[in-house]
Order: C-alpha cells, then sequence, then structure tokens
C-alpha cells in the first residue's frame, strides 16, 4: 500500500494546492524515520500506515462547540475477512507537527495498535466503552494503554512520549497551525463523533481473526512488564 495515495488523489483532484502537497511530501521522511524507530525500540513491526488528506475533527455531539484535533488513529479493518490494523496519519500532523511530535503521535498510536491486538487476543471486543466527552476519553486512554517504557527501548523517544502525553495529547503550536493554515484556508476537514471512535467486531468477525502465537505471546510478555510498572506507580 502506497501510504500517500489518498494525498496523491486528492492533490490531483485539485483538492490540496501544490504548495501544500509538496511541503508533506518534503516532511514525509520524518514519518518513516519515526516508524523505524519505533520498530528497532519495540522489536515489533509497524502496522500499515497512511496519510489521510484532511484534517480530522471530534465532538462530543453534533452541537457541541467543544472539539478536539485527532491527528492520528488507529483503525480496525475487515477486508475480505481479513483483518488488518491500519494507523491513520493526518496530513496536518505531518505538514506542521516537529519531529518530536511526530515520532510521540506514532509511537502513542502504536500502544493501541498492541492494545488492539491484545484485546482480539482475549475475545474483549464486543462491549468496549464510549464516553462522550473529551477529558472522560483522555483519561479512559491513558488507563488502558501499554506502559511506553514496557514496550520501547529508547530514552528520546520515551522522553517525546512523555512531553507530549503527559494526560492527553496537546500541543498548541500545532494545534494552532492546523487551524491558522489549514481549517481557515478551507482545506478539507472531517467531523466525527468520539462514540463514533470506538471498536465494534461481531462474534463471527472475531472468531476468523488469527494472531501468529508467538505475536500473542509478546504482547502478554509486555502486558507483565506494563502492569509491573503501574504497581510501582501506585506504591
Amino acid at each position: 500500500m502506497d501510504p500517500l495515495i489518498r494525498l496523491k488523489s486528492a492533490h490531483s483532484k485539485g483538492v490540496i494546492p501544490d504548495s501544500v502537497f509538496n511541503l508533506i511530501i518534503k516532511r514525509f521522511p520524518l514519518i518513516i524515520e519515526g516508524i523505524n524507530r519505533i520498530e528497532k525500540a519495540s522489536g515489533i513491526q509497524y502496522p500499515i500506515a497512511y496519510v489521510e488528506p484532511s484534517l480530522v475533527l471530534s465532538a462530543p455531539n453534533p452541537n457541541s462547540y467543544e472539539y478536539g484535533i485527532l491527528f492520528a488513529r488507529t483503525l480496525p479493518v475487515m477486508f475480505d475477512d481479513k483483518f488488518q490494523v491500519v494507523i491513520q496519519i493526518s496530513a496536518p500532523l505531518v505538514a506542521y507537527g516537529l519531529k518530536g511530535t511526530i515520532h510521540a503521535i506514532l509511537a502513542h498510536e502504536f500502544l493501541h495498535f498492541l492494545e488492539l491486538v491484545r484485546k482480539i487476543s482475549k475475545m474483549d471486543l464486543l462491549s468496549d466503552e464510549i464516553s462522550g466527552n473529551l477529558f472522560e476519553n483522555v483519561y479512559s486512554d491513558e488507563t488502558r494503554l501499554f506502559e511506553p517504557k514496557a514496550v520501547f527501548n529508547d530514552r528520546t523517544l520515551l522522553a517525546h512520549i512523555t512531553k507530549r502525553f503527559p494526560a492527553g495529547f496537546r500541543d498548541y503550536k500545532l494545534e494552532d497551525k492546523a487551524m491558522k493554515f489549514w481549517a481557515e484556508k478551507n482545506l478539507p476537514k472531517t467531523n466525527i463523533s468520539l462514540d463514533t471512535n470506538t471498536v465494534k467486531l461481531s462474534v463471527d468477525s472475531l472468531s476468523k481473526i488469527k494472531i501468529a502465537p508467538s505475536f500473542i505471546s509478546k504482547i502478554d510478555q509486555l502486558q507483565q512488564k506494563s502492569l509491573k510498572i503501574h504497581k510501582k506507580k501506585l506504591y
């Protein structure tokens, strides 16, 4: 899969101007560098990733003035009865994010990927909770993820994650740039409700998913390391 195929399509249709397209192409190696870094630091292959040519905005409900920017999302996909996890990276992140921010977000989504695989291996995806509040969603997110220290053997990467995700991701400079140079220029936007940003798979779909036993064993090891770190934090 060409990670830039949707961006190239939007550009060819005139939806993305040349200047923005060229900027994203120029900065895309930061994404590749981040993925390679995460794979080296974790020993696990990064899932398929692609650049979404739009600014993804979330709101608790359609009538709310409260919103958040989702610079990346972890999406489960069933295609021809085959399960695949895809990381959706928003174009504004590539265009305007600092290197450390980009790598931190890619690593954060990688933790979501591991959590998703863990839940699938335990058949624990049918009643995933839904939160309609941005703060509650951040809290839930932080309490479910694997501990970064249990997954990544890279001090600089861990520092980026700790700095950018103390309690949910916030980068006001990046958000301001995304609104000023993307949203206010009437470039493509995608609006989603938080209660649609959840995973729902049928029992039939779950039964068809095959995960390598060695990967499940690796996930279990990382979960045990994460639990030990959690306990140290508590006591």
